[in-house]
């Protein structure tokens, strides 16, 4: 049962790899490119390791491939946030057709810090409950 659960598995995260690398080639711009290269080809690695686990049905190899998993998650979404976020501020197109940019005027274009749109000046980011001030404890 394992070798079949291993076997469908391995196929399915490679599958996914490929239609991966399929959409790195055919969608239109980096920023769509990045969020193809890291959901589809993360979920495919993950396959892959639930493939590997099967297969060798170890304890030790179980951790591991469950470790790269646990990591490969955390850093895919970090990475492509930060690759795409350098890529908008290096001046990298939208696609034609893309919905309003909402980052207009919102970074320096030497330095790529954020600013305010309506002063220019430089601002930390505002708080998620609107609230204004640090948004730290009070």
């Amino acid at each position: 049962m394992s070798d079949i659960l291993a076997t469908v598995a391995v196929v399915l995260g490679t599958l996914l790899g490929l239609l991966s690398a399929v959409g790195i080639a055919r969608m239109p711009d980096v920023y769509i490119r990045l969020s193809v290269a890291s959901k589809a080809s993360s979920l495919g690695i993950a396959l892959l390791m639930l493939g590997v686990a099967a297969h060798f049905d170890e304890v030790a190899v179980t951790i591991r491939a469950l470790l790269v998993v646990v990591f490969l998650f955390l850093t895919a979404p970090v990475a492509a946030h930060v690759i795409g976020r350098a890529a908008y501020i290096a001046g990298v197109p939208l696609v034609a057709g893309s919905e309003p940019d909402d980052l207009a005027g919102r970074y320096e274009p030497e330095t790529g810090r954020l600013t305010a749109p309506e002063t220019g000046r430089l601002t930390a980011p505002e708080p998620a409950d609107g609230r204004e001030g640090s948004g730290g404890p009070r």
